[in-house]
């Protein structure tokens, strides 16, 4: 086959370090317009960008030519840049070290983006610990809970 081809969407999910609450309502539009134009720049376009004040989801187009690791470190490299230089109380902001990133079938991306779109309505009565835990599970990914968080 003479044409290298994909289609391969990705639902990214990663926290602020130790979940602090740094992204409030105002600066979270910011935030995903910026995050949305890295993944342009990686050409991996974002379907879907929604975060709460602890944590991002991002449901994207995975580029072919760029690993899973490539994005994670370049989003979250240029974003925690970028987001220390929106005010005083952002200067010591951190991303965890870690991410979970997990295959979205075509058939299951409406579905994805809707769950990304409500997530301050899921997060009135689950822990991003404990949706986290239940998207491990889910996915079969095995995992040590000693070094899941920091």
């Amino acid at each position: 086959m003479p044409q290298s081809l994909a289609n391969l969407y990705v639902h990214l999910i990663f926290s602020t370090k130790e979940r602090l609450p740094f992204l409030s309502p105002e600066v979270r539009p910011d935030l995903h317009a910026y995050l949305a134009t890295v993944l342009t720049n990686l050409n991996s376009p974002a379907v879907l960008i929604n975060s709460v004040e602890d944590h991002v989801h991002i449901l994207f187009n995975m580029s072919r030519t760029v690993t899973l690791a490539q994005v994670v470190e370049e989003v979250k490299k240029s974003s925690s840049k970028w987001i220390k230089t929106q005010g005083p109380n952002l200067a010591t902001f951190a991303w965890q070290a870690g991410y979970g990133g997990f295959s979205v079938s075509e058939s299951n991306v409406p579905k994805v983006a809707n769950y990304i779109r409500n997530q301050e309505e899921h997060h009135r009565v689950k822990t991003f610990q404990e949706e986290y835990r239940e998207f491990l599970e889910k996915h079969k990914v095995p995992y040590d809970e000693r070094y899941v968080w920091d």
